[in-house]
């Protein structure tokens, strides 16, 4: 199963409230379980992290890790998300991560983001855009539904 996982989620390791579920599933990500996909956005992100949030990305390694760019569709897509008004163009990045995931086609995005990304009203209008657009759902959920 390949699934996106947004840059809260290596800094999840790291923050007692998420800890034990981004951990967890980073050690599913390193078992095989799942293959981690994140995109050029993440790796921007990640450049700004400590050291010890960046490292984890290092350990991933091209075994555990694929790395989608920011397309020319994917920006399309993310700036269709903020023209429906589902957030505003102050979360350009979250809407950023979720057309990358859409367009490859992933099996699940991942985050702890509640406010722009796992959030049950949002994901109905993400997916009313990816449908409006002829794409497929997406899937968006937090670590702890992957790994409770």
């Amino acid at each position: 199963m390949r699934i996106y996982i947004d840059t809260s989620v290596f800094g999840g390791c790291f923050d007692e409230e998420f800890q034990e579920w981004s951990s967890s599933l980073f050690e599913l990500i390193r078992s095989g379980k799942y293959k981690a996909v994140i995109s050029d956005i993440s790796e921007a992100e990640l450049q700004f992290a400590p050291d010890h949030v960046r490292q984890l990305r290092v350990e991933l390694g091209a075994k555990h890790l694929e790395v989608i760019k920011l397309t020319d569709e994917a920006q399309a897509l993310a700036s269709a998300y903020i023209k429906e008004r589902i957030v505003t163009k102050k979360s350009q990045a979250d809407t950023e991560h979720i057309a990358i995931a859409t367009i490859a086609q992933v099996d699940l995005l991942v985050s702890w983001n509640f406010k722009h990304i796992v959030n049950y009203d949002r994901i109905r209008l993400y997916n009313a855009v990816n449908l409006k657009h002829g794409y497929k759902l997406l899937e968006i959920r937090s670590p702890r539904d992957l790994t409770s």
